[in-house]
């Protein structure tokens, strides 16, 4: 899919839920007002849209790379496939998942290319990857990888700040040169089939830190906090949509708030297309225990102690077993029965909805 095509464009009376717009200028500037919107988004919801912050051509040129790479011959993907020990990097074929309790498969190809891969090339650290992905490491995944690592770093220079903790303190739990379980997704997912029963990716949390998603097409919905019905987020041209994942939810003891959300079939016209999407995801070192860093912060402390289970946030995980032990619950070859799935694929979700259609 060329980085440039045109799609038809987000049914105007299909409801959506209005993010916050963030512009990555003015934060950079320091403005106040939007300084204080960022946090807002961060700490309500978890989710917000961000323009101004210079990397289309970079995502276009992604996208691009998408097409060339998915439509290589079966027999030049499959070498490169996902691993079986819960790891996420390379490719994944259609029907490597499992997207709910009931163990149904799911219908999305996907590459993951690995951030520590892309810095460290021609060296493989986690996996190796097909032609088209080797061809592009310097002049396409380099410079996306490192303008999406500048936006997520600012991120979490701001969130030191409002969080009462010296500069660098979430960025050194977040360190490129430390490995990692940081990626870039590829995702390409067929039109529908049976739209009004499908599910692409059933409900959740993100696993990391933070996530930057590029799409054109509508899928994406947000369950948001004391509203019981789904709510589409719709795609904006020029704007990424963020949100905060479940790392950050336990090292700030509860104030920021990773969100359930999942994504169906486009709506509409929409729903008779290809759905792409590129993400990038920002993933702690993977020897980073998963607890509130209230050392750093009296903000932290005192929002663990006003908890109603503090304990919740101490999860005696490092963030590279939490990952490891959600990815392994996607995987059809784990999969055992319902009651395993949920207690393995489980985050921060605050309500029992997994597996919910």
């Amino acid at each position: 899919m060329p980085g440039l095509i045109k799609f038809p464009a987000f049914p105007a009376d299909v409801p959506t839920h209005p993010l916050l717009v963030i512009d990555y200028a003015l934060l950079k500037a320091g403005d106040q007002d939007e300084l204080d919107k960022f946090w807002k988004a961060a700490t309500e919801l978890g989710f917000w849209y961000l323009k101004n912050h210079g990397i289309d051509d970079e995502v276009n040129a992604m996208f691009d790379l998408g097409a060339q790479t998915f439509a290589l011959p079966t027999e030049e993907k499959m070498p490169h496939h996902y691993e079986a020990d819960g790891s996420s990097f390379g490719y994944k074929s259609v029907g490597t998942n499992v997207i709910d309790e009931k163990g149904t498969r799911d219908t999305t190809e996907a590459m993951d290319v690995a951030q520590d891969d892309v810095l460290a090339y021609p060296e493989a650290v986690h996996h190796t990857y097909p032609v088209t992905v080797r061809e592009n490491m310097d002049a396409v995944l380099r410079p996306f990888v490192e303008k999406s690592m500048d936006i997520n770093m600012t991120f979490l220079s701001i969130m030191d700040d409002r969080l009462g903790m010296p500069q660098g303190t979430l960025a050194s739990f977040n360190k490129p040169e430390d490995v990692n379980g940081s990626t870039v997704r590829l995702i390409r997912a067929a039109p529908a089939l049976n739209p009004d029963a499908q599910t692409f990716v059933t409900a959740h949390t993100d696993f990391g830190s933070l996530t930057l998603l590029h799409n054109r097409l509508g899928g994406l919905q947000v369950l948001v906090p004391g509203v019981e019905t789904w709510q589409y987020v719709k795609p904006l041209e020029g704007h990424i949509i963020c949100n905060i994942g479940d790392a950050l939810h336990f090292f700030s003891g509860g104030i920021l708030r990773s969100n359930i959300h999942r994504v169906i079939p486009p709506p509409k016209e929409q729903v008779k297309l290809e759905r792409w999407s590129l993400v990038f995801f920002t993933r702690p070192n993977f020897d980073a225990p998963l607890r509130p860093l209230s050392q750093y912060s009296g903000t932290i402390s005192n929002a663990v102690a006003r908890a109603a289970d503090p304990k919740k946030f101490d999860t005696g995980f490092t963030a590279g077993e939490w990952l490891a032990r959600r990815n392994a619950a996607t995987r059809a070859t784990k999969y055992k029965d319902s009651n395993t799935w949920k207690a393995e694929f489980k985050g921060t979700e605050d309500r029992e909805i997994l597996g919910e259609i």
